[in-house]
């Protein structure tokens, strides 16, 4: 670390206060950073992190509050006079024009005196000494979640800040690449470059950050330094409590619920991934996780195993609907083996598959509904039959309930759902589809972005529609959490499926390994379990 005892903090916040409609979002918030310091942000969500650091960056005003940058009072207006001074920002929601290519969208945000093609090259040149690889031709709507994430990270460095704001920076890397980013981190703070790191991943805050400023409430409730704190210590600091221990019990697996069979598929877009003779089974009482890097044929598959994508050929995606089925179930649909490739997401909901996609806003939920509206995109019973009048009570009261049973932090059913944060916009959506009591439940990134109490909260309704007999299916970049609630795991890479993994016999360095592709020398034993996970 490059600190000088003449040198003024690199950032000083004096008593910052946002106010908005029915809520303080931070209250009187004092907060210092040294040159070359990387200083972590903790918070459960809604604790006014994201606030707080768009105050930083000039995206949003604070009501009262001083801000100084290198010692100097500073009025940030907007985000291009932050970056002026010297301030980059990676944002958890992104800020990417989709119709415009990955090196255009970096090229906004640069010195104007620099051509496309040179933002081009060095993009290329920053993607591949960091690991972060991406194509700088791309439109960026073709881009997965966890793309979008390499190319806001890619601008950022890009900028050569002072001061770098990150915000859940390694969900979309392997072990490895985590690693290789933290070297470049801590040559950047070397270099006198101010950190700012928001994770829930307490270990990396652990390992990495030398100062920790914890907020509670829109209020800061201790700072510390991280590596002289436990994780137990740091959920105490945060959420007030450690968050329950997960319990994953020794069940025997039932029949399969889900089945695909040699599944392949050209991609949808001329940048996505071939899907390549996958085969993949789950079964009732069981979660299967799926680990790779983001971009790998994840997308392609989750949309053709939701009914997003309905051009699976026949006989490779088949779903066992059983006799004991929810009542919602038609009963003609029970008791049978049902060839799913050209059903759409609605008739498979029908037949117990509920899917939790990545993307929370426009997706997983229309940003101006409220919450009670949304629950209309995958749940019916509130809906009349036949005459379909809406039963406005009887939605309200489930979204209440779903409010209420997964602690989402909410101005009430009413409210819009992008008033919410990430995280607890997350838990009301994994909520919604747990509460429908699905056969089948498909989840891609269940835990992204979401504080380690919520998180423990959302592994353990996981874990106990496993037990209640659910087959379950989750797509992850978070090892620790595919390790913690899954019985057998794969590894998807360039569209292609890795043999089952039983969860004993996991490890991070040969799941780090097969995320590169690098599996088909496993050993007998490993390749014998993805054989019968086949059949």
């Amino acid at each position: 670390m490059n600190k000088s005892a003449e040198s003024p903090p690199r950032l000083q916040l004096h008593g910052i206060t946002k106010r908005y409609p029915g809520v303080v979002a931070n209250s009187g918030v004092s907060l210092t950073v040294q040159p070359g310091e990387i200083h972590a942000v903790l918070g459960e969500n809604g604790a006014g992190k994201s606030t707080l650091m768009k105050i930083i960056y000039g995206s949003v005003k604070p009501d009262e509050g001083e801000v100084l940058f290198n010692g100097q009072p500073s009025h940030i207006r907007n985000p291009q006079e932050a970056r002026a001074l010297g301030i980059s920002m990676v944002f958890q929601h992104f800020s990417l024009f989709e119709v415009l290519t990955v090196a255009e969208n970096v090229w906004l945000g640069l010195d104007k005196s620099l051509t496309l093609a040179e933002v081009t090259r060095q993009i290329e040149a920053t993607a591949s000494e960091y690991g972060l690889d991406i194509a700088p031709d791309r439109p960026v709507h073709t881009l997965s979640v966890g793309e979008m994430q390499r190319v806001e990270i890619i601008r950022a460095l890009l900028t050569h800040p002072q001061l770098l704001i990150l915000d859940e920076p390694t969900s979309v890397l392997t072990p490895q690449a985590v690693e290789k980013l933290f070297l470049v981190l801590q040559k950047l703070a070397a270099q006198g470059c101010s950190i700012l790191y928001i994770s829930h991943k307490l270990h990396e805050i652990r390992h990495l950050c030398t100062a920790c400023t914890v907020l509670r409430g829109g209020q800061v409730t201790g700072v510390c330094n991280p590596q002289e704190e436990s994780n137990a210590s740091l959920s105490r600091l945060m959420i007030g409590a450690e968050p329950p221990a997960l319990e994953l019990r020794e069940l025997k697996a039932g029949e399969a619920v889900l089945t695909v069979k040699s599944l392949s598929l050209k991609r949808f877009d001329p940048f996505g991934t071939d899907l390549d003779h996958i085969h993949l089974q789950v079964r009732a009482g069981e979660v299967v996780g799926i680990a790779g890097v983001s971009g790998n044929g994840q997308g392609e598959l989750l949309r053709a195993l939701s009914g997003e994508d309905p051009r699976a050929p026949s006989g490779t995606v088949l779903m066992n609907v059983s006799t004991h089925a929810h009542a919602l179930v038609p009963t003609s649909a029970r008791g049978k083996v049902h060839d799913m490739g050209a059903f759409s997401p609605a008739h498979r909901r029908k037949l117990g598959l509920h899917f939790v996609p990545e993307e929370r806003l426009g997706r997983g939920a229309v940003p101006t509904l409220g919450l009670a509206h949304n629950l209309l995109l995958t749940r019916r019973e509130a809906v009349s039959p036949g005459v379909g009048w809406l039963n406005l009570a009887k939605l309200r009261t489930q979204a209440q309930a779903i409010i209420d049973q997964y602690k989402v932090k909410a101005a009430g059913p009413q409210a819009a759902a992008k008033s919410l944060s990430g995280g607890n916009l997350q838990k009301f959506i994994v909520g919604r589809e747990i509460e429908a009591q699905p056969a089948l439940l498909i989840v891609s990134q269940p835990t992204w972005g979401v504080d380690v109490g919520a998180a423990a909260q959302i592994r353990g309704e996981i874990l106990a529609l496993r037990d209640a007999g659910c087959a379950v299916l989750v797509v992850s970049e978070e090892l620790d959490e595919l390790f913690e609630i899954s019985d057998r795991l794969h590894v998807m890479a360039k569209g292609r499926l890795s043999p089952s993994l039983d969860r004993r016999e996991a490890t991070v360095e040969r799941i780090g390994e097969w995320m590169s592709g690098l599996w088909d020398a496993a050993p007998a034993s490993v390749a014998a379990a993805g054989e019968v996970a086949h059949a």
